[in-house]
């Protein structure tokens, strides 16, 4: 895997499973063949985060992040600009303030092209919100970094069996039919099949879109979003040459079988991209950002206080999530 920069991780609240995991990535970098990848701070937090996982893991703290990719094969490389305590399970405002500094220093970094890439560790939202973040997720904070409206950083979740992507991603269940609409679906869905030619290398995707409602309405019978919403818009994105198909019943989309003819799940809401991800994919499952300038991947699961430093944590969606930005840059570096 050939990068033209190491790949910038920002820690996320290090009051959660973050920095453990980015230790046992950094442990297990041979046999997962990771690409060199740095922390953006917190030197003091990843050396208590591996004496309580256990893990042998060396940390050198450097200056510029050119210096990482020298120093990776030898010990894990930190960029040395602040830290904060390592209390797991027991986050506060100064971790969060924490968090939020790491993730802007990571963003602009891989903005200014110092990074090959941004992976986010995982934050907590309500505590981040004490200290000034203002935004509905790391998605649209990072989007903002970029100089890119919120509106066309789309969220994927992707694992070893499947890809989805909502339309609608964090709002109330009674809100979506509002906010559906053709040129919403159209937008995204345009900017997913580009994404996964450009990053994923896919160079005809397959695009399954499905509806809203159950059995997608049933010509009518269950609601009519399918007729006026869904249709029309995979009617359009055909037309632009994109093979796309739908509204298709989310309740059969996600069956094995059916899974071997799309390369990505078009979704309404939330749960209905999210929920047959995380039951098929819990440990190795992906959040990417698509149509940014920058790659920028996220393990697909939250701060985990409760068992933060027990040791029971997997680093597999941290893995995954390293050696995806990874692919996704070295694709981009051709």
């Amino acid at each position: 895997m050939v990068v033209t920069a190491p790949l910038a991780v920002s820690l996320g609240d290090p009051a959660g499973v973050g920095p453990e995991l980015l230790i046992e990535a950094w442990a297990r970098r041979g046999e997962e063949k990771l690409p060199p990848f740095f922390a953006v701070g917190g030197a003091g937090v990843l050396t208590a985060a591996a004496r309580r996982r256990g893990v042998a893991v060396p940390i050198r703290r450097m200056a510029r992040p050119s210096q990482a990719t020298g120093i990776f094969d030898d010990a894990l490389p930190v960029l040395d600009l602040f830290d904060a305590l390592y209390l797991p399970g027991e986050p506060e405002p100064e971790g969060a303030a924490f968090a939020l500094s790491s993730l802007t220093e990571g963003s602009r970094l891989a903005a200014e092209g110092a990074a090959s890439g941004l992976v986010t560790g995982p934050i907590a939202k309500a505590l981040l919100a004490e200290v000034g973040f203002d935004h509905p997720g790391q998605t649209e904070f990072v989007a903002e970094a970029c100089g890119i409206l919120p509106e066309d950083a789309v969220m994927m979740l992707a694992g070893p069996s499947l890809r989805t992507v909502p339309i609608t991603v964090h709002a109330a269940l009674a809100q979506v039919p509002g906010l559906l609409t053709t040129a919403l679906i159209i937008q995204r869905a345009t900017i997913v099949a580009a994404a996964l030619k450009r990053d994923f290398g896919i160079e005809a995707p397959r695009l399954a879109l499905t509806g809203l409602n159950p059995h997608a309405g049933e010509h009518g019978k269950f609601g009519d979003e399918e007729q006026r919403i869904v249709e029309p818009a995979v009617a359009e994105l055909r037309a632009r040459g994109i093979d796309a198909t739908g509204p298709h019943p989310a309740d059969a989309l996600f069956a094995p079988r059916m899974r071997e003819t799309y390369d990505v799940a078009i979704c309404m809401y939330h749960d209905q991209a999210l929920i047959p991800l995380k039951t098929l994919d819990f440990d190795e499952g992906v959040n990417v950002t698509l149509g940014l300038p920058i790659v920028r991947t996220s393990p697909d699961h939250g701060t985990a206080f409760a068992i933060a430093g027990t040791g029971q944590a997997s680093a597999n969606a941290m893995i995954a999530a390293i050696r995806m930005a990874g692919e996704c840059a070295a694709r981009r570096a051709l």
